[in-house]
């Protein structure tokens, strides 16, 4: 008797079920982002496109959003991995309603919908409010560093930017003279000296270059000339705006009165600006600059957030320097308003942060709102206590930390926010932006902590069907 196996043909004719919603089970993801997104506020994403109908149809908004949602949530952002996936795997398929819009077509929809595409972080964040999982008791505050899609051998000084532009030009200049020679280059070829031969060469050039833009579809790719122009512009402009700023201080110290009524102590350390710019810029992502991470210096953004106890994060920024010195109102700001917005009229309870963003007035302006700061004036590497700092409210704040309520209290900053950062940068593989220039990656930052609150959504809604 022969051995029992299932039978395993690979040419047997299968017929897949006809509805999509026989596909997948009906507690998969799929379904959750689904109509996740059909309780979205769309309107930023209608509105780029005609009202009368007329035009090429293009693929609808709500499918695309649910398609990119989804490919964020999965850890996958690169538009040909998500072309590949809607042949490949069945939840894209059933998202896109089995339909395959090209890598070219998801690259453009995620440019042209950068600013609607950040506002995605407040839609998710109404709906964690109406699942009651968005409440500010306790924020945690932190940032962390990111890579950007540029890497550190890219940073020029202005010198070396100086230098490489003049080099190109010579080189374009090489290139002209050995393909024209003594003439100018723009003398019109026999085939167009005459009207008729104009108008057919033009005609033939158009259907080319319409072909072309058919096949290619993609938008116009920023020159690498253009790109060192761009950071030499920048360098200058930093040096101008550092002459201006000491020409205004020297003028206040001769006034020999400080802005409370005082006199100065004594002259002004003597200092005359650079004629030639000093720093440095990345000819690849400009807006981007060198940040300390952990593991050292690396070429990319700082992105800042702040996350309850919930672990679902309630605002999310990015700056392109490093320190957090100065941030913690501007963040606790920027999350009361985000939570206004999404119909929460609560204040956080406490507000915690590392000693990093210590600034004494930002903090006395959010309790006097009611809320607790908790901030150690101490750097954790930090043996001792700074100099200078062992009075007043650092001295008060210290005790607070020391009691066993305020410890029991800050303790919770580590829990909550960085298992946050460690799912989103290690777990999803999202500690590099895709995209380039501030705007872009503060919109990509965005998308990726909006899909993380749509999984603590899910698991949230999975938990209480569970209970």
């Amino acid at each position: 008797m022969p051995q029992n196996f299932l039978a395993c043909d690979r040419d047997q004719e299968l017929l897949l079920p006809p509805n999509l919603r026989d596909w997948l089970p009906d507690d998969h993801f799929t379904w959750f982002v689904l109509d996740a997104v059909e309780a979205m506020d769309l309107a930023a994403f209608y509105a780029a496109y005609r009202a009368d109908g007329h035009g090429r149809a293009a693929h609808d908004p709500q499918m695309m959003v649910a398609l990119l949602l989804y490919a964020y949530a999965k850890g996958e952002r690169s538009s040909r991995a998500i072309e590949r996936a809607l042949h490949e795997d069945v939840a894209y398929r059933v998202i896109a309603a089995n339909q395959t819009p090209d890598h070219t077509t998801i690259a453009r929809f995620r440019q042209r919908h950068e600013r609607a595409l950040a506002g995605l972080f407040g839609e998710v964040l109404s709906l964690c409010a109406t699942a009651g999982i968005a409440t500010p008791t306790v924020l945690a505050v932190d940032s962390t560093k990111l890579h950007a899609n540029a890497s550190r051998d890219a940073t020029r000084s202005y010198e070396q930017l100086a230098k490489e532009i003049l080099e190109e030009a010579d080189q374009v200049d090489a290139e002209e003279d050995e393909g024209f020679g003594e003439r100018r280059g723009d003398e019109l070829p026999p085939e167009l000296a005459t009207g008729e031969g104009r108008r057919a060469w033009l005609g033939e050039a158009k259907r080319r270059l319409d072909e072309q833009r058919a096949q290619e579809a993609r938008p116009v790719p920023k020159a690498r000339p253009e790109r060192l122009k761009e950071a030499k512009r920048r360098l200058e402009e930093e040096l101008s705006t550092e002459h201006r700023a000491n020409e205004r201080y020297e003028a206040y110290r001769a006034r020999g009165v400080m802005k409370d009524g005082r006199r100065f102590g004594g002259p002004p350390t003597p200092y005359t600006p650079p004629e030639v710019p000093t720093g440095k810029a990345n000819v690849t992502d400009p807006d981007s600059a060198l940040v300390k991470s952990r593991s050292g210096f690396i070429q990319g953004y700082s992105v800042q957030a702040a996350v309850n106890e919930h672990q679902v994060v309630v605002t999310a920024e990015l700056l392109s320097n490093g320190p957090d010195f100065g941030r913690l109102g501007p963040l606790v700001d920027a999350a009361e308003a985000e939570l206004r917005r999404a119909g929460v009229k609560e204040l956080p309870d406490a507000v915690l942060a590392d000693a990093g963003y210590w600034h004494k007035e930002q903090m006395e302006a959010i309790v006097a709102r009611g809320t607790k700061v908790l901030i150690p004036p101490d750097s954790s590497n930090r043996k001792g206590k700074r100099p200078g700092w062992d009075r007043g409210f650092y001295a008060f704040m210290r005790r607070v930390l020391e009691t066993d309520a305020g410890r029991a209290l800050y303790v919770k900053r580590k829990a909550q926010i960085e298992p946050v950062f460690a799912q989103m940068k290690f777990n999803r593989g999202m500690g590099r932006f895709q995209r380039r220039g501030r705007s872009a990656c503060r919109s990509e930052w965005r998308l990726i902590a909006a899909t993380h609150n749509l999984l603590k959504l899910h698991r949230h809604e999975i938990g209480l069907a569970v209970a």
